[in-house]
């Protein structure tokens, strides 16, 4: 079933999850075990990020570098088909990057995903390599996940990039993308980033799911504006429960994001590592209630692959 029509037809509204898949070098049993928890809440669906291979300078005997590209994880496809082993009633939602990878190479995994079922996927333009100070794309890639959205758009109307293919068969994908309640850090303000959104939506995104963020005001209002800039898609609020302090300063350098002084004071009471973990359920449960309250068609949970704060939540929630 396709998540539109998840939204759409649900009788209530619902909580969804996002796993990190495992590093390479370890097997398919640290997914079920992040995963397996969040099933008894009979999530109609769960989005599985993706992650770009990476370049690294290897030094030779002779002073000299060898450049290697290594991917850190198992591909999207392994990683899907192995989740359709032990959950086949499950929507999983794959993401898609630009980051790293040619049109030709994004085509062939959308349809590998097409081969084996899939209906939804999350368009993603993808973050810089690590020590790049702007995103690039590959010389043959997409720049913006706009012209991804598009090319998936094209997919489901049976335009492929390969000319010889005969009587291509269309795809029937649902794409989800990414939006920010704060805006993105690259652009110039949030009506600007509200405008690349649009962007999205034009060229075929059918539902949005927002960064994680700490105050509901800050997602009350980009759901305001966005709704008068002309988007009607669904809006779907995205959550990350804070486990440690010393997130406190991780996050906003990774994410860009604000946390509110109201949160800084709470964990700042907190004397040990259990108190400051409760202490961010407890301001994750707070926001929950608040976003049902004003009506939001569901709620999506960043688990970074730890998934018991996440399960207390939903369990108090839903």
């Amino acid at each position: 079933m396709k998540v539109i029509d998840i939204i759409r037809t649900a009788e209530k509204p619902f909580a969804s999850f996002e796993l990190v898949p495992p590093l390479k070098g370890s097997d398919v049993t640290r997914l079920y075990d992040s995963l397996d928890p969040l099933m008894a809440f009979e999530p109609p669906f769960i989005n599985i990020t993706c992650h770009r291979d990476e370049v690294e300078y290897v030094p030779n005997a002779d002073g000299t570098f060898t450049r290697l590209t290594l991917a850190k994880r198992p591909g999207t496809v392994a990683i899907v088909a192995a989740i359709m082993r032990r959950y086949p009633q499950l929507e999983i939602v794959p993401h898609v990057i630009c980051g790293g990878a040619s049109r030709a190479k994004i085509e062939s995994e959308l349809l590998d995903l097409h081969f084996l079922g899939v209906r939804n996927v999350m368009a993603l333009r993808g973050d810089a390599l690590p020590g790049q100070r702007y995103f690039t794309p590959e010389p043959d890639g997409f720049a913006h996940s706009n012209e991804l959205v598009g090319a998936i758009a094209g997919l489901n109307r049976g335009h492929y990039l390969d000319p010889t293919v005969k009587s291509p068969l269309p795809t029937d994908f649902c794409v989800g993308v990414a939006a920010y309640p704060e805006k993105h850090y690259e652009a110039a303000n949030l009506d600007a980033d509200i405008e690349w959104l649009k962007q999205k939506v034009d060229a075929g995104a059918q539902y949005v799911v927002t960064q994680m963020f700490f105050a509901n005001d800050s997602f009350y209002r980009f759901v305001d504006r966005a709704r008068s800039a002309g988007i009607t898609v669904p809006i779907i609020p995205g959550l990350k429960p804070i486990s440690a302090q010393r997130q406190l300063d991780l996050l906003p350098r990774a994410f860009h994001i604000d946390i509110p002084q109201q949160l800084v004071s709470l964990m700042a009471k907190a004397t040990t590592p259990d108190d400051a973990y409760r202490a961010g359920i407890e301001w994750t449960i707070a926001q929950s209630r608040d976003l049902l309250a004003h009506g939001v068609p569901a709620i999506h949970y960043y688990t970074m692959a730890k998934t018991d704060n996440v399960c207390q939540i939903v369990k108090a929630v839903f």
